[in-house]
């Protein structure tokens, strides 16, 4: 009986919780947007098997009969110069393109979070030198410079570009979790959990890593477009995914010689890619401004 009067409580306080979330969210409009714009696009992004007309198009397929065909009831986007279905190609673009935004940050953000935590309670510590000045390194060079010369290095195949994403980013989930984790170690609760006896790691991550979620949270959601964005153009480039799977940097890079004349084969990839970072950006900057809000 208690334990159901307990687990009464706690759903009440998540509910209270995510309620004050919301009124705080939904009073900027440009979020609402942002999470209209987001939840679009990784919905089509999970549906598209199921949702393109062509799905036969996606790989390896050849009409010339329909190439270069302009937008039209049959192709709402037009046809590329093979022939393909250049709206069935964006919707599996976008598909590849949350992947490698789920397996980078799923990479990067614990590995960051570890490292900065670590860092950051041990400050002035040779551990805390080590991390932070390779990150030092890492952020010194721009993530794009960097990930295209670890690519260059590597096969050009998406889960190399994966890895070359991934290899760039952790730093800044390390540098940002250090500096709040320096912070808050200084806390009076933290200070009392410590002269108790409870343990260095249940400190760490119990007690100081849970105040830490909201800035972590909010740069994840901005960096979804970035990491499209630096792997969009490592496909441009011709490092990343390769032929014929349909990411949206390939896409734009393939209808890039046949403009102006045929400008649907790289301007609806390029435009996808622009709205895809648009809400999220979007999305980013309003929990930004409620975890503030919620901090002062």
């Amino acid at each position: 009986m208690n334990e159901l009067v307990i687990t009464g409580r706690r759903f009440r306080l998540l509910s209270d919780r995510f309620k004050k979330f919301w009124f705080k969210f939904s009073r900027s409009s440009l979020s609402i947007i942002g999470l209209i714009i987001s939840t679009t696009c990784v919905i089509l992004a999970v549906l598209a098997p199921y949702i393109v007309p062509y799905p036969e198009h996606i790989e390896w397929y050849i009409d010339y009969d329909n190439a270069l065909r302009p937008p039209n009831l049959e192709h709402i986007l037009g046809t590329d110069q093979y022939g393909r279905d250049v709206f069935s190609r964006i919707i599996f673009g976008m598909r590849y393109s949350f992947t490698l935004v789920v397996v980078v940050l799923s990479i990067v953000i614990p590995t960051g979070i570890v490292l900065g935590v670590l860092a950051g309670y041990f400050k002035d510590t040779w551990f805390d030198y080590l991390i932070m000045r390779i990150s030092d390194t890492f952020v010194a060079v721009p993530p794009l410079v960097m990930a295209l010369a670890i690519a260059a290095v590597l096969k050009p195949s998406m889960i190399n570009s994966m890895i070359a994403v991934s290899l760039t980013w952790w730093p800044w989930y390390a540098r940002l979790t250090y500096s709040a984790v320096s912070s808050l170690k200084n806390e009076y609760y933290i200070i009392y959990s410590e002269v108790i006896g409870v343990s260095k790691l249940r400190v760490m991550f119990v007690e100081i890593l849970p105040n830490c979620i909201g800035p972590i949270l909010t740069k994840a959601t901005l960096d979804v477009g970035w990491v499209i964005l630096v792997g969009a153009a490592l496909s441009f480039v011709g490092l990343g995914a390769q032929p014929p799977i349909p990411d949206l940097g390939t896409m734009v890079a393939e209808g890039a010689h046949l403009l102006p004349t045929t400008w649907w084969v790289s301007i609806f990839p390029a435009l996808t890619i622009t709205i895809i970072i648009l809400g999220f950006n979007l999305l980013g900057d309003g929990l930004k401004d409620v975890f503030t809000e919620e901090k002062y």
